[in-house]
C-alpha cells in the first residue's frame, strides 16, 4: 500500500478525502487550509510590536476616530492559541472616551486543534448576553492584518483556579476547595443549561452549517472527527478505527439540536474569588450544532473532576457528585439527560481527545508549526490514557 506523506499532502489525496468525509463548509475550508499549507514554513516567532502594528491596521480599517494603543504584553495559558493583551484609548459607539483592555487571540501556524476563528467570533458574539463572555469586537478570518487568523475581544477579569487550589496543564487536576464548590457548581450547571436551551436559529451565525435533524448533525461531527483523525495520525491505531466503526453504528436518537460548546470544563472558565461566581467562558473554537450529551459528557469527565474528602465520591468538575449535576441540569435546562446518550458521548469524546493529542498534536509539533511545540508535544503521552479508558468503555459496551 503507498504511504501517504502527510507532510506534504498531493493535491489529489485532498479532494478524495474532502468528498470522502463531507463536513460543514467553514470547517472544510480550515481543514483544507491546513494540509494545502502543511508543506510550508513553520511557525516563526512573532514580536509584541508585529502584533501591535497589525492591531493598529485593523482598527484604522475598522474605526473612523483616533485611537491610542499602549501596555501590550504576552497573556499565558492555553495550548491551542496566542494570546496578547492590550490597553486601547478610543470612543465606542454612542459612549464616552475611555481605555479598554482588549486581548488577541490568534493561531500559530498549525495548533492541536485547527478551527475557524470566525466561528469562535460568533459563537461569542451570540452569548454575550446569555452567559459571561468577553465581549468580542473585531475578527480576521482570512489573516489580512495579522500573521494568522485572530479576533480582538474584552478582557476578563478572574482566574481560572482559586488561589488556595491547584491545576494541571489545561485545567487537568484542578483542585475546587469546598467553599468554592456550591456557588461555582451552581453557575457552572446554570450556564450549560442556558447554552444548550439557547435559540441558534435566531442568532447570526452564518459560519454554521444548519442541520435539518440530529442525525445529520452527529454525521456531520462524526466526519470532522475521523477526517482530523485521518489527516494527522502518524501510526494508525486499531482501537481508534474500531471506535469510529462502533460510533457509526450505534448513532443515538436525538431530536433536540442545541449549540454544543465542546470544550466546556474547568480550566476554560474564569472566576471572581470575592463572590466565587464564573465571570467569563472561554475557548468557544469548537462550538457547532449537535447534541447536548457531548458538553455533559465532557464536562463530567474524570480528567476534568476529582474526589470528595471522602475518597470515593467523584465530583464533576470539582463541584457536586454526578447524580447532582444532572439532576441540576436537568431542573434549569428543562431537558432530559439519557444515560445511553450520555455512554455514546463518552466514547465520541475519548476518540475526540486521542485526535487532538495524538494526532493534531503530534503533526503540529513534528512539523514545528506552534509556538507551544514542548507542551503539545508532552499531551501525546496522555493520549495513551485517554486510550484505555476508551478500550474500557468499549469492552462495557460489547
Amino acid at each position: 500500500m503507498h504511504k501517504i506523506d502527510k507532510n506534504n499532502p498531493s493535491p489529489e489525496w485532498i479532494e478524495q478525502i474532502r468528498a470522502r468525509l463531507p463536513i460543514e463548509k467553514e470547517l472544510d475550508r480550515i481543514l483544507t487550509r491546513k494540509l494545502k499549507q502543511r508543506s510550508g514554513p513553520g511557525y516563526q516567532a512573532i514580536s509584541l510590536d508585529t502584533l501591535i502594528q497589525s492591531t493598529k491596521t485593523l482598527l484604522s480599517d475598522q474605526l473612523n476616530q483616533p485611537f491610542e494603543l499602549s501596555h501590550p504584553r504576552w497573556l499565558s495559558g492555553g495550548a491551542s492559541k496566542l494570546q496578547m493583551a492590550f490597553e486601547l484609548r478610543w470612543t465606542p459607539a454612542g459612549g464616552a472616551s475611555t481605555t479598554d483592555t482588549m486581548v488577541v487571540r490568534m493561531e500559530p501556524a498549525e495548533s492541536i486543534t485547527e478551527t475557524s476563528r470566525l466561528r469562535e467570533f460568533q459563537a461569542i458574539k451570540a452569548m454575550e448576553d446569555l452567559v459571561p463572555v468577553p465581549k468580542a469586537y473585531w475578527v480576521d478570518n482570512s489573516a489580512q492584518y495579522f500573521p494568522y487568523p485572530a479576533i480582538i475581544y474584552a478582557f476578563a477579569r478572574g482566574v481560572a483556579k482559586p488561589s488556595a487550589g491547584k491545576s494541571g496543564v489545561t485545567g487537568v487536576g484542578t483542585f475546587i476547595p469546598p467553599e468554592y464548590r456550591a456557588s461555582l457548581g451552581e453557575d457552572f450547571v446554570r450556564h450549560l443549561a442556558a447554552i444548550h436551551t439557547f435559540d441558534w436559529r435566531a442568532a447570526n451565525m452564518d459560519a454554521f452549517d444548519v442541520p435539518s435533524n440530529g442525525g445529520e448533525a452527529l454525521d456531520w461531527h462524526l466526519n470532522h472527527l475521523e477526517r482530523v483523525w485521518e489527516e494527522d495520525h502518524n501510526d494508525d491505531v486499531p482501537l481508534i478505527r474500531f471506535a469510529l466503526s462502533w460510533l457509526r453504528k450505534n448513532k443515538p436518537d436525538e431530536n433536540h439540536i442545541s449549540l454544543v460548546h465542546g470544550d466546556y470544563r474547568v480550566g476554560n472558565f474564569l472566576f471572581t474569588e470575592e463572590d466565587k461566581r464564573i465571570s467569563a467562558w472561554l475557548d468557544w473554537e469548537l462550538a457547532y450544532f449537535g447534541d447536548r450529551h457531548e458538553d455533559l459528557s465532557w464536562a463530567s469527565k474524570p480528567s476534568f473532576g476529582h474526589m470528595a474528602e471522602d475518597g470515593k465520591t467523584f465530583l464533576v468538575g470539582g463541584f457536586m457528585p454526578r447524580d447532582e449535576f444532572f439532576a441540576m441540569y436537568e431542573k434549569y435546562s428543562g431537558l432530559s439527560v439519557n444515560l445511553d446518550t450520555l455512554q455514546y458521548y463518552q466514547v465520541l469524546n475519548n476518540v475526540k481527545a486521542v485526535t487532538i493529542t495524538l494526532a493534531t498534536g503530534y503533526r503540529a509539533t513534528l512539523n514545528h508549526k506552534t509556538h507551544q511545540d514542548v507542551l503539545v508535544g508532552w499531551l501525546a503521552g496522555i493520549s495513551y490514557l485517554m486510550m484505555e479508558e476508551l478500550r474500557l468503555q468499549l469492552k462495557e459496551l460489547m
